[in-house]
């Protein structure tokens, strides 16, 4: 049998493998839901209302809505809650809400995809089950959630096609900047100044430091940039999607500046405490997005990998920079259409005008230039109001019609061209926008399933148990919420409201580490999962396989995240900044190990 055949052969058992697995996961589920029908047919689950919040009263009027004031039912003091009808309490949409099942699509989403190595089927099957669970194996019922209430839903929210037009701008700007030959210039001057493998990814490692405004923009900003000077220094495209990500959500995580802090400050209530002063307090008590820096760095230097990641960057260096699917990007990568003529500052004056004008267009959005707003020529204020796609949609709309102007003036490439490069940029980014739709249909499963409060009760119940230990198991739940749902601000949103509640900013030392540990937590579940948006966009930006990312991440994460549980036991006993240097020393030492380890092994 020829080497050919073989391959192919192994390719047929694969795909197999995964067809049966899949069958096998939806008969089980459909099996379950059968059983758990019949055993439960009488039972009614109740939860808390949503409108009143399980108060039985709400204070609009139902009589005149609030809108008269001398109305004679607004008189009383309170008003029954139409929707539970005073009770507090209304009918659950599916038997399965608010428990352990609720965690079971993106599990097998999740669990499919690192099986299989293919992410669109798997992410499918996730949101199928979903469906499933919420109408009860209810064939019409799966059908109108899962794309009425999934696809359809989420495809068309306003936050989500600003973010989907934001993709498809920046796609645009990195096909003309290749067009105009600024990127090719770049690489040739990066060529004479970076000399060596270590150069490549200390520098990809600083200009992802720089872009810290948003994480959607420094994924495909850095990745557009360094992928020339990586691919000169045979690192490979999984190294860099690693860089890009671990320089994306972890520096956004502790940047003042930026839609992060932005995020974290509106879920805090301004009677209880100024957002962006808790999130200054909780910057030194952030040991993962800290010890994620001290990793990149120190493996750079110290020249090793482990995992995954091992293989694939000596196939780089062999001059195989993908391992496996470099097909789908052969297109990309070509730079036969460049200008030849084309200079670094036809890369550099495009990503200078993308910052400054998303910078602008996300205090825009804050309320900066509103006088009416209470953020008014308030930079910190306006960045804490901030909406992101908005701002980005925004900031980058007005960049690329000044990048084409500029590109006109300068003679580099033609209107023509500048036109074309908009369908080519929305080509590029066609696989990141299907995951992206996939996974936030799938995040809308586990939402409608009550995921979230599931998870709210399990922290509400250990909270008061483990008070020394809270960090660390804020930190371990936030992870596993985050790697579940695929959204770190999400995992804002539900954890840090019940972490003030149970304790109060300046009640204790230990309140700004909880805080800490839930934000240090949401990043790494969402630096890990597979479903993430800024998994995919760093994917998407370094122009490679999205299993491959996720599995040669994955590792490098995980040992980050030990380290860190580590030493958020220990900041909830010390309770003061000394448990920094200690995960720092923690961390170094680890790595040190695993070069030995793996110097052995080799």
């Amino acid at each position: 049998m020829q080497k050919g055949d073989v391959k192919m052969k192994r390719k047929l058992n694969k795909k197999v493998v995964s067809i049966l697995t899949i069958a096998l996961i939806l008969v089980s589920v459909m099996s379950f839901m059968s059983f758990a029908s019949d055993g439960t047919a009488d039972a009614v689950k109740m939860i808390d209302c949503s409108t009143c919040e399980g108060a039985g009263v709400t204070a609009v009027c139902e009589a005149c809505e609030g809108a008269n004031v001398i109305c004679a039912d607004c008189s009383e003091a309170t008003n029954v809650c139409a929707d539970c009808e005073g009770s507090g309490q209304v009918e659950a949409p599916t038997k399965f809400y608010s428990s352990i099942w609720s965690l079971l699509p993106p599990v097998i989403a999740i669990a499919l995809a690192l099986i299989t190595k293919e992410v669109y089927s798997s992410l499918f099957v996730g949101i199928v089950v979903g469906g499933l669970l919420y109408a009860e194996g209810n064939f019409e019922g799966t059908i109108t959630h899962v794309f009425s209430d999934g696809f359809v839903a989420n495809v068309a929210d306003s936050y989500n096609m600003g973010i989907i037009i934001f993709l498809i701008v920046l796609g645009a700007m990195v096909s003309m900047m290749n067009k105009a030959g600024g990127s090719a210039a770049f690489g040739r001057w990066a060529s004479k100044h970076i000399k060596s493998r270590v150069g490549a990814q200390l520098a990809t490692v600083l200009f992802g430091c720089m872009i810290f405004i948003d994480d959607y923009f420094n994924c495909l900003t850095v990745g557009s940039v360094m992928r020339p000077v990586t691919d000169n220094h045979k690192v490979s495209r999984a190294k860099l999607a690693y860089l890009i990500d671990a320089t994306a959500s972890p520096i956004g995580i502790i940047a003042p500046i930026s839609s992060w802090a932005a995020a974290v400050a509106g879920f805090v209530a301004e009677e209880e405490v100024s957002g962006f002063q808790l999130f200054l307090n909780a910057i030194p008590y952030n040991f993962y997005a800290i010890l994620t820096i001290v990793m990149m760095v120190t493996i750079t230097i110290m020249k090793f990998d482990y995992g995954k990641m091992r293989t694939h960057e000596v196939n780089a260096i062999n001059g195989d920079l993908f391992t496996s699917d470099a097909e789908t990007f052969a297109d990309s990568t070509d730079d036969i259409n460049a200008n030849p003529k084309g200079k670094v500052i036809d890369l550099i004056i495009p990503v200078v005008m993308l910052i400054i004008a998303c910078v602008i267009g996300l205090i825009y959005s804050g309320g900066f230039f509103d006088s009416t707003s209470g953020s008014y020529h308030n930079v910190i204020e306006a960045f804490s109001g901030a909406d992101a796609s908005v701002g980005l949609l925004y900031g980058s709309f007005c960049t690329l019609v000044l990048t084409v102007a500029y590109f006109l003036v300068r003679r580099v490439i033609s209107f023509k061209n500048c036109m074309e490069s908009i369908p080519e940029g929305f080509k590029a980014m066609v696989p990141a926008i299907m995951i992206l739709a996939c996974a936030w249909t799938l995040k809308a499963m586990t939402d409608s399933l009550g995921a979230k409060e599931f998870i709210a009760g399990i922290v509400e119940s250990t909270a008061g148990t483990f008070a020394n230990f809270l960090p660390a198991v804020i930190f371990l739940i936030a992870v596993g919420l985050s790697f579940a749902t695929g959204t770190s601000w999400g995992t804002f949103g539900i954890l840090i409201p019940l972490v003030l509640a149970v304790f109060p900013y300046g009640s204790s030392p230990i309140s700004v580490i909880a805080i800490s540990a839930c934000m240090a937590g949401a990043v790494c579940g969402d630096h890990c999962s597979p479903i993430s948006d800024t998994t995919i966009m760093a994917s998407a930006g370094s122009q490679s396989n999205h299993i491959n990312h996720v599995s040669t991440q994955l590792p490098y994460a995980l040992t980050v995240a030990g380290v860190s549980f580590v030493t958020y036991i220990v900041a909830g006993f010390v309770q003061s900044v000394v448990a920094l240097p200690i995960g720092i020393a923690l961390m170094l030492g680890t790595l040190f190990v695993l070069k030995a380890v793996t110097k052995k092994k080799a």
